[in-house]
């Protein structure tokens, strides 16, 4: 089953990294960290280790939400600042 296998996991990892610096903005940033997540999980083994090589559905899961929790986390640390304005020569945009 090739979900067990943690390099597997850290090269889609390391693959996505490398997609999000061609794509702009942060669109494929958190999958590249939930990947490496559920591949450092695999890799360090343990009682959510053993879970993830058995189910699926477990692992995937556990993809999705590090994936959500690294977007979000991503999106407040380097977003975009509601008080920024962009201006161009002295100009507001909405002038």
């Amino acid at each position: 089953m090739i979900w067990t296998v943690w390099w597997v996991w850290l090269s889609a990892a390391l693959v996505l990294a490398i997609l999000e610096v061609l794509a702009p903005g942060f669109i494929l940033i958190g999958f590249a960290v939930g990947a490496a997540v559920v591949g450092i999980f695999l890799v360090i083994g343990g009682p959510l280790s053993a879970l993830l090589m058995v189910s699926l559905p477990a692992t995937l899961l556990l993809f999705a939400v590090s994936s959500l929790v690294a977007w979000y986390v991503l999106r407040r640390v380097v977003g975009v600042r509601k008080s920024q304005v962009k201006s161009w020569d002295d100009k507001d945009v909405n002038d």
